[in-house]
């Protein structure tokens, strides 16, 4: 299903790929887990180690996953699944089975500290992360007022930085 690659090999533009076409955020293991639609992102180098770092509000059902959890995996899906995408975005799954909803069928994966990592066979490219640091938005860290207008309930996001442990793609 899904075969490794190196990350240095990749044909990837985040800012198109995070930005425009958005992915799926999952946090748990099989027995209990939740992914989340997310269009804010970022990917580069950090602490000696390529990272991917995700941002969750407190307020999202994810985020009680994301703060037990080890690790975490950022997965992208073809044009056809944009809906999905869409739909996970949009519902939690404090009160659906988005899996069951959207047609997407959830995939176990092995994290390199031995637990489970989640993501979807429909993905066509994986990113499974170990969590290295979370550190929390707060309105007296802006820099620029008008950044404050994304949080008109006051529900900052906490920044999670995850290091790459793997990249997957799709088998040819």
């Amino acid at each position: 299903m899904f075969e490794q690659v190196d990350y240095r090999n990749l044909q990837f533009n985040p800012f198109t790929t995070i930005g425009e076409d958005a992915c799926l955020i999952t946090v748990g293991e099989t027995k209990s887990w939740n992914t989340m639609t997310a269009s804010w992102g970022a990917m580069g180098f950090l602490w000696g180690k390529p990272v991917c770092i995700v941002f969750i509000r407190d307020s999202r059902y994810t985020y009680q996953f994301i703060e037990s959890a080890q690790g975490f995996t950022v997965s992208f899906f073809p044009a056809e699944w944009r809906r999905a995408l869409d739909f996970c975005g949009t519902h939690s799954g404090r009160d659906i089975d988005k899996a069951a909803k959207t047609g997407l069928v959830p995939v176990a994966l092995d994290g390199l500290d031995e637990s489970e990592r989640m993501t979807f066979e429909q993905a066509n490219m994986v990113f499974s992360c170990t969590k290295a640091a979370r550190l929390p938005f707060e309105s007296s860290q802006f820099v620029i007022p008008s950044i404050e207008e994304h949080y008109p309930n006051r529900d900052y996001h906490r920044m999670y930085v995850g290091f790459i442990d793997q990249v997957l793609v799709q088998e040819s």
